[in-house]
């Protein structure tokens, strides 16, 4: 696990330190990109494919939202994913981000040990969760506690545990439980250590959206075409994947997981890039239900954090 967070700190400082100066505009063949190595926020690896061919995406892979965030407000990614919350928090702190693209939505699942005395969230009373800060299951995690009678801080324990060693912590009892998104549930089922206790999403108040790209707002004002050429490859790259599941799939795989676990999760994965209205109403209601649970203090500018005008253009040219 250390490791695994010093190579993506290491990753935001060799990209901070080597690449870009903070408010230099990107000159233009090579786009540093930044997003998970998972199969949902898979995007990125396919732009080349889709951009112009005098650009060149160079993707940076990282473990937590925060770094990525770190990086392209360093000026050292033009574009990168996180979550739908981290962005809602990011943006209550007056932050410079701009979200332009949906990533993925769904991929979120509750896990305990396959034979272990958790039958319901309730049960969690007492019990070691493992989470990530900043994410959208980290509000899922909050959220399902609450409805079920327990505090996040006197009737739980929560403790910070990376996606990629959450299966092993629930394996070994480190956690009694975790809370986080494909393709680590699936996994632990299939490894035969853990049971998925269940899929928490929200009501259509809030829905299943998760993560989105976001650029800095200066690359907006300064390369608002260059910040619709990555949205358009972003939108052919996500329809592309969707409609071939097992080029999607076997693609994937190749970041570590099996395929047959990719195949078995992908039920409860989805690929998006499109945003509307009630995609920006949806992220309100998120935020709002944030700030209920004490996890921002105000309510960020919607206005100034999401720019539909490029999903609208990238709308107008896939159809």
């Amino acid at each position: 696990m250390f490791l695994r967070r010093l190579t993506d700190k290491m990753t935001a400082c060799l990209l901070m330190a080597f690449f870009l100066v903070p408010g230099v505009a990107f000159s233009g063949d090579k786009l540093p990109v930044g997003t998970w190595k998972t199969a949902q926020t898979i995007q990125p690896f396919f732009y080349q494919r889709f951009l112009p061919e005098k650009y060149h995406a160079e993707v940076f892979s990282f473990t937590n939202p925060a770094d990525q965030k770190t990086a392209l407000l360093a000026g050292s990614l033009v574009m990168t994913g996180t979550t739908l919350a981290h962005a809602i928090h990011s943006a209550s702190l007056g932050q410079p981000i701009v979200i332009v693209s949906a990533l993925c939505n769904k991929c979120s699942a509750l896990v305990v040990k396959k034979d272990g005395p958790i039958h319901s969230a309730k049960d969690l009373k007492g019990k070691t969760i493992g989470y990530v800060p900043g994410t959208m299951h980290e509000i899922l995690l909050r959220e399902t506690l609450v409805r079920n009678g327990l505090s996040p801080e006197k009737d739980v324990t929560l403790v910070r545990v990376d996606f990629f060693d959450m299966g092993t912590a629930l394996a070994t009892g480190s956690i009694d439980a975790f809370l986080s998104g494909e393709p680590f549930p699936t996994l632990a089922v299939s490894k035969g250590y853990g049971r998925i206790l269940s899929y928490p999403y929200y009501g259509e108040s809030i829905g299943t959206i998760n993560a989105g790209m976001i650029i800095k707002r200066s690359t907006l004002e300064q390369q608002p075409e260059l910040v619709a050429e990555l949205v358009l490859a972003h939108a052919k790259a996500s329809a592309y994947l969707t409609s071939h599941q097992e080029e999607w799939l076997t693609k994937a795989a190749e970041f570590g997981t099996p395929l047959d676990i990719l195949t078995s999760a992908a039920a409860n994965m989805e690929l998006s890039w499109d945003m509307d209205e009630t995609f920006v109403r949806q992220a309100k209601a998120l935020g709002e239900r944030m700030q209920e649970l004490g996890i921002i203090s105000r309510q960020p500018d919607y206005e100034s954090l999401f720019d539909l005008s490029f999903v609208r253009q990238a709308r107008e040219k896939l159809n």
